[in-house]
Formats: C-alpha cells, structure tokens, sequence
C-alpha cells in the first residue's frame, strides 16, 4: 500500500454499494417467508404510522409461513388491514394475537421475472463501484499531473483500485449468481 492510496477508503465506498445491492435482493420474494418481506408495512396506530416491526414479533416457522405476533390485541385487526392493504398478494389469518401469512409459490414465468429485475439490481451496482473506480482514478491522475505522486506511485495505486474493483464486481456476481439459484428452486 502506499501512502497515497487510502484503500480503506476505496473499500468502504464500494461496501456502500454491496450493501445497497443487498439490500435490493432482500426485497425480492423467492417464494420462501422472509422476514424482510414485510420491512415496507407501516400501520396506522396510536396517531402515527409505525413499522410492523415495532409492533409485533416477526418469524418463519416455515418456508411458505410467516407469523406475526401483535403486542397489543387491539391492533390485531388494522395490522391484518395493514398486511392485506400492502400489495405485496399476502392474505394474512388471524388466530388470538397470531397472524398467520401463507406464502404462494411463485409460477415459472414470474421466478424468470424475477431473477432479471436481480440482473438489474447487480447491473446498476457494478455501475456504482465503476464510478467509484473512475472517480479514484480520476484523483490519482490529478495528484500525478500537479506532481503530488510520480509515475510509478500512479500506476501502483491505479493497479491497486483496479484490483479492488475486480474483487467487489466478483462479489456481486456470486450474490446474485446465490440469489437466482434461490429465487428459482422450487422446492
């Protein structure tokens, strides 16, 4: 490493963009319960909208189940409104306190769909981590141009951010290569 090249740096900007792109693929249904899934439900209580989370435990017993205990029974009612009003297809049954959320498997057609809007997702993020590049290499130049680095110290550092770029591009294609795998097991 050298002194002018602050890789933690590079590499905290490009873990930024892996995150986001995770976070992305947590949003996609496999056809497996995950709790990620109902991230997006706001319920209307106590004056506010609040996040599902924050009102219930949240859990998978199984791949095709979801189970939301509700803290206080007197939400039980808006927060099954609340799950059926999310246009996410869920259709939740309420027994005492307990929501139960059976998961539909996913047709052949809409796993496919699926599995491109994930290509799109790792696409979009190898973007950002080339503008990353480009913007550091972009510095890197303009310190040898003003004499602040010299040729070889240029080279290195541009090696070394190419480097870094090879290994997070690398990374996002074994998640989503993961993710597809996910999104089209049946089972």
């Amino acid at each position: 490493m050298t002194d002018n090249l602050d890789e933690n740096l590079v590499k905290q900007r490009m873990d930024k963009a892996l995150i986001s792109f995770q976070n992305d693929l947590n949003s996609i249904r496999a056809g497996r319960a995950s709790i990620n899934m109902l991230d997006q439900i706001f319920v209307d209580v106590y004056g506010s909208k609040l996040p599902l989370n924050q009102l219930s435990n949240i859990s998978t017993p199984d791949p095709r189940l979801l189970m939301v205990s509700v803290w206080d029974s007197n939400n039980i009612q808006v927060v099954e409104k609340s799950i059926r009003d999310s246009n996410l297809g869920l259709n939740p049954m309420t027994e005492g306190n307990l929501i139960r959320i059976p998961i539909p498997p996913l047709s052949e057609e809409r796993r496919r769909e699926l599995t491109k809007v994930a290509s799109q997702y790792a696409e979009n993020s190898k973007i950002a981590i080339r503008n990353i590049r480009r913007d550091i290499i972009e510095d890197i130049r303009k310190k040898h141009k003003n004499s602040d680095i010299t040729e070889d110290d240029k080279h290195k550092d541009e090696d070394i951010t190419q480097k870094i770029t090879d290994t997070y591009v690398g990374n996002i294609d074994k998640i989503l290569e993961k993710k597809e795998k996910e999104i089209l097991d049946i089972s």
